[in-house]
């Protein structure tokens, strides 16, 4: 099994869709920031209008292949928006059979490594919420360190849930080898 990280092309627009949109009640959706309530973009905004701008040709979005199949995309964002000094990453594997097999923690180690080279800041983040146990575990298993919790600020099914804070200085991190 090879993973790895590349851009979203052209041509591959509607098949990205399929796999990361089609499905409005999707698994991934009620773990990924649920208590936004985003909506995910029709078949025809995606393909054909501006949301495919955020994906295609963009460095802080990448979609995560297996054996040449997109199976997820990491993405990155300044939280302090063009100050541009706090960098929060971001993943999501999208079909749930490729869940509970390390390709998230693969996946978001190459995705640190490659964000190292991109930026030239001391600090990557990352950002959860206490109910997504899974996202927390390959924060954790990265040697990540929860930097914050900002305690019942996510209401999602009728109770509240922390914001977990993850982060990891440039002179902390150590790639785990594949």
């Amino acid at each position: 099994m090879k993973l790895t990280l590349s851009g979203l092309q052209p041509n591959e627009v509607a098949d990205f869709w399929q796999l990361a949109f089609s499905n409005p009640n999707a698994e991934w959706t009620k773990w990924n920031g649920p208590y936004f309530h985003d909506v995910l973009p029709t078949r025809e905004e995606f393909v054909n209008g501006p949301a495919k701008d955020k994906y295609v040709q963009n460095p802080f979005c990448q979609v995560i292949r297996v054996d040449d199949k997109m199976v997820g995309m990491v993405s990155a964002y300044y939280d302090d928006g063009r100050l541009k000094r706090w960098l929060d990453a971001g993943i999501a594997i999208y079909d749930q059979t490729n869940w509970h097999h390390g390709l998230g923690h693969q996946a978001l180690a190459k995705w640190i490594d490659t964000l190292w080279q991109m930026v030239d800041l001391p600090h990557i983040g990352l950002t959860t919420w206490s109910g997504n146990v899974r996202m927390i575990g390959v924060a954790e298993h990265l040697h990540l360190k929860r930097e914050a919790t900002i305690r019942q600020v996510r209401y999602w099914q009728g109770q509240y849930w922390d914001s977990v804070k993850y982060g990891v200085l440039r002179d902390e991190w150590q790639s785990p080898k594949d």
